[in-house]
């Protein structure tokens, strides 16, 4: 993510998405059925959170989800959301009941494996009972159907937002959460899953999701199906709709798809060339960190002023419009806006393909995204990344230094410090074990940890690994320390 103040001009945007998909996603490997009587078993409701110190409220416990498949309709006029959740999980527990994170709307239906079950609502919480027990390493189905109007969370200064309805359709985008505000879900980064997508809106607007486009189909009168597929384990936050009037291209890069759209609203100008850069960016950071590895490439520039951050979407990010053109802002220089499509797509390794176990190892998404805008701008012939590091070091504030970006705590999630120190982090680690290394520690890393979670401290163990070195003194000075380090 990329967060920045900014001044838009008035903005529409749509936002509908389902998510669902052939089951798959990552699967805990240490659980398997057990042979215990259905009957002897002890069935114990799941954790109404799934313990990331952080935000104890978020996900859930007892279960891991493989995948979603929403099939969701928005009628832009009522602002009303109908949708139904097919959820593919697998529990990781013996449960007599489970939660699913759910905000405002309301579900009208549930079901567990076809069976009609029992359910209670709170603000933030689906609690369902099934009519028997599921025991721990059991496949089981969710089916949820609900409606109402979606209500955004409301929490800028933590980046989350949700669903807001536009003047001509909705957008859904935040973080560290905003899934529940559109679907019954998991919402953590640490359950992944694959997803479905298919979003009924009025004919005449554009509905795009994540993955590869499915292609669209008639509903019923005056209505449009556009259908999506991410078939990559996807952290729910990632996950995002777009509704509204949109100037959509679609071309093809490296045998897989390209899906731009940009809100018809904006001049036919910067945000459209910056983001039709998206493959060259793609592959110049795939030179430095490995393969990219999603099955579809795109981007979203919506016009919605109530966004003022870039977000790194899986496989579409999802920009403001103020990012372009960009304009000389501190230790970043003037450019055509390329720069922060470098940075959310670098999240596609740092963040997507590899994503946080716990919000606290928010520095593995940040200040490897910030380091790729930094090669991105001396690639472009801009300042090297030695400069940028220097900027940086020298015109830093305090309270950079007095913010471990390894462990920046809640309220500071997305401070300067897990970006900018974040960034100068890995740059020391560059001077201390060379060029040729530092880009096999990264390659290692996205190769090792693809489609998974990881931490802080597993990335050192890599680096340590990898390089021969130890690294611990340098990542303590750079990550955890609460004075500026001395330059390496």
């Amino acid at each position: 993510m990329w967060r920045r103040r900014l001044t838009t001009t008035a903005a529409v945007l749509s936002v509908t998405a389902l998510a669902g998909c052939t089951v798959g996603g990552p699967r805990p490997p240490d659980v398997t059925p057990s042979s215990t009587p259905p009957a002897s078993r002890n069935y114990q409701p799941g954790a109404d959170g799934i313990g990331d110190p952080y935000f104890p409220g978020y996900g859930n416990g007892g279960y891991d989800v493989g995948n979603y498949d929403l099939k969701l309709r928005y009628d832009p006029a009522k602002d009303q959301l109908n949708g139904t959740a097919t959820i593919a999980a697998l529990a990781t527990a013996d449960l007599s009941r489970f939660n699913l994170d759910l905000a405002a709307l309301k579900a009208d239906a549930v079901k567990v494996n076809g069976a009609a079950a029992k359910w209670t609502q709170t603000d933030t919480e689906l609690v369902v009972t099934p009519t028997t027990g599921l025991a721990s390493g059991t496949q089981f189905t969710v089916e949820v159907t609900y409606s109402g109007v979606p209500k955004p969370f409301g929490r800028p200064g933590l980046g989350g937002t949700g669903f807001l309805h536009t003047t001509d359709g909705a957008l859904a985008i935040g973080e560290p959460e905003s899934a529940s505000s559109w679907y019954p879900v998991n919402d953590h980064p640490m359950d992944k899953a694959t997803y479905t997508i298919a979003v009924t809106v009025p004919d005449g607007l554009t509905a795009v999701s994540n993955g590869v486009p499915e292609g669209t189909a008639p509903a019923d009168q005056g209505w449009t199906t556009w259908k999506w597929s991410e078939r990559s384990p996807m952290a729910s936050y990632l996950s995002t709709v777009a509704i509204g009037r949109y100037r959509v291209k679609q071309t093809s890069h490296n045998g897989k798809p390209v899906f731009t759209a940009v809100a018809a609203a904006l001049p036919d100008g910067p945000a459209d060339r910056a983001i039709a850069r998206t493959p060259e960016v793609a592959d110049f950071l795939a030179s430095k960190f490995g393969a990219y590895p999603f099955d579809a490439y795109g981007g979203i520039v919506h016009n919605e002023t109530r966004i003022s951050f870039a977000l790194e979407t899986q496989s579409r990010p999802a920009y403001s419009p103020g990012f372009f053109p960009a304009s000389a802002v501190g230790c970043r220089p003037a450019g055509d806006g390329t720069w922060v499509v470098a940075h959310e797509l670098a999240h596609q390794w740092f963040g997507d393909s590899v994503s946080v176990r716990q919000w606290k190892d928010i520095w593995l998404n940040e200040g490897f995204a910030t380091y790729a805008q930094w090669m991105w701008y001396e690639r472009e012939g801009g300042p090297s990344v030695a400069a940028s590091f220097d900027c940086e070091y020298n015109a830093a504030a305090e309270e950079i230094w007095q913010t471990p970006p390894g462990d920046p705590g809640p309220n500071r999630l997305f401070s300067g410090s897990v970006y900018r120190r974040g960034g100068m982090a890995l740059h020391a680690l560059r001077l201390t074990v060379g060029d040729d290394m530092f880009f096999k520690i990264l390659s290692t890393w996205t190769a090792e940890k693809r489609n998974g979670n990881a931490t802080i401290a597993e990335f050192i163990g890599v680096a340590e690994r990898v390089s021969g070195k130890p690294l611990r003194p340098l990542f303590d000075a750079w990550l955890y320390g609460t004075t500026r380090p001395p330059r390496p």
